[in-house]
């Protein structure tokens, strides 16, 4: 990471809404704003800048076809600060959001103090400060996360929230959640809800299915999350607020989701890479291994498949990690004893070559939509732009390169991927964001 304003990059493809990767461009950077993108110079009537040596040189990156694009967001991370900074910290994982090509992130309000005041979320954005990797804090939707009553959601807007979840415990009362949706449309934010029906799901370790039973472990049925997501949505078509699903995991979410944008609700949804590549059966493979339990769950194959048409038809509009860090033996604990969540920031890239890209699935445009367009939009975020004139906030990023993903590779401050020590394809290479370039 380094201070760097002015950059040449050579030799890169840009992908955004008018371009597709077939064209190879220059891009250069001054004073942290794009000036100038094009065919093989450094600007209209201006030499190349040399390789940096000699002073006044401009320094320049040879991105070797590789492809670049507005920096992408990740809606939905645990960045763990404050009160559980042995996991991770604001810093550690902005380190791992732009080591997976990330310039921007939005962190779950799990924390201890919750961010549930203007104070926390000042907190938060103050140690975000000078970093490369923007950070939006999401507020609570209740005081403590305890579903009671609602939080100061106008405070915090004005503070920095740019969204309001109490994350992993659902709101379960639908008066609050009436209460907080009609909140989130005068202030034009959404409210981002785990869909989980406890009564139903608890105490479950894994899906509910046909594992599951074979395995004897307690699972958590798929209706628990479907009900709740259906009441949400008529909560959105009284209320006329926004309601974001979080993680969504089964075939039946999914139809439900794409019922209500039929009508016109204002319901969007994400989805986690590993809810799109791996199923309840690695549980039996990986002989109970706790880098697999995370919640939701991994579900059925068939589920899988429901993911990757939602992607594919739009149902789904963004792709988030749920970056969950947990240490080490926090994690290596019998599997009902273990918490949920695995780390995803620097993985998420491989896992959309992997199952979206190599397939033709998605072409590179959809994905880019799905990681830098739509996450800002429903954050009401603006867009970064590949434009002269505008901010330099890119990422660089290919679909070839295969790497190992060893605790050494990673940035994050805890390693609990079911992807440890695997060989991945296609990697990002380098962020601009802050004037700051990382690679």
């Amino acid at each position: 990471m380094s201070e760097m304003k002015d950059l040449l990059i050579t030799n890169v493809r840009p992908v955004d809404e008018q371009r597709d990767g077939s064209e190879t461009v220059d891009i250069l950077v001054r004073g942290g704003k794009i000036a100038d993108i094009s065919q093989g110079n450094a600007g209209k009537g201006q030499k190349r800048p040399k390789q940096p040596g000699a002073a006044g040189d401009v320094p320049v990156f040879d991105a070797k076809g590789a492809y670049v694009s507005p920096g992408w967001m990740d809606m939905h991370v645990h960045l763990r600060e404050p009160g559980f900074e042995h996991k991770e910290t604001v810093r550690t994982g902005c380190a791992a959001a732009a080591h997976g090509g990330f310039t921007a992130v939005a962190c779950m309000p799990n924390t201890n103090p919750p961010i549930h005041t203007r104070d926390v979320v000042s907190y938060v954005l103050k140690q975000a400060q000078g970093l490369p990797v923007d950070v939006y804090p999401i507020g609570t939707v209740s005081k403590d996360r305890a579903g009671k009553s609602i939080s100061e959601m106008a405070d915090m807007k004005e503070g920095g929230a740019v969204a309001f979840s109490d994350d992993g415990d659902p709101v379960q009362n639908s008066q609050l959640m009436r209460t907080a949706l009609e909140y989130a449309a005068m202030l034009d934010v959404p409210v981002i809800n785990h869909e989980e029906d406890l009564p139903l799901s608890r105490p479950g370790h894994m899906h509910e299915g046909r594992v599951s039973t074979r395995l004897g472990l307690a699972g958590t049925p798929s209706i628990a999350e479907e009900i709740m997501i259906a009441r949400d949505i008529l909560l959105s078509e009284l209320t006329g607020g926004h309601v974001h699903v979080a993680h969504i995991s089964t075939r039946k979410g999914v139809e439900l989701v794409r019922e209500a944008k039929s009508k016109g609700l204002k319901v969007t949804t994400e989805v986690c890479p590993h809810h799109f590549d791996l199923t309840d059966e690695e549980i039996e493979r990986q002989q109970f291994h706790t880098n697999w339990k995370m919640h939701p769950p991994l579900r059925t194959a068939d589920d899988v498949e429901a993911m990757i048409e939602g992607l594919k038809d739009g149902t789904i509009d963004a792709i988030c990690t749920d970056h969950a860090p947990h240490s080490v033996d926090e994690k290596e604990v019998e599997f009902i004893y273990a918490p949920n969540g695995i780390i995803g920031l620097e993985t998420a890239w491989s896992i959309i070559c992997k199952r979206l890209l190599s397939g033709g699935i998605l072409t590179l445009q959809d994905v880019i939509r799905k990681l830098s367009v739509h996450p800002r939009n429903i954050l009401r975020i603006p867009v970064p732009k590949l434009e002269v004139g505008e901010p330099a906030n890119i990422t660089i990023f290919d679909t070839e390169t295969e790497w190992i993903c060893t605790p050494e590779s990673i940035r994050s401050r805890s390693v609990n991927t079911p992807w440890l020590n695997e060989t991945l394809r296609g990697r990002a290479i380098a962020v601009y964001n802050n004037n700051q370039f990382v690679s």
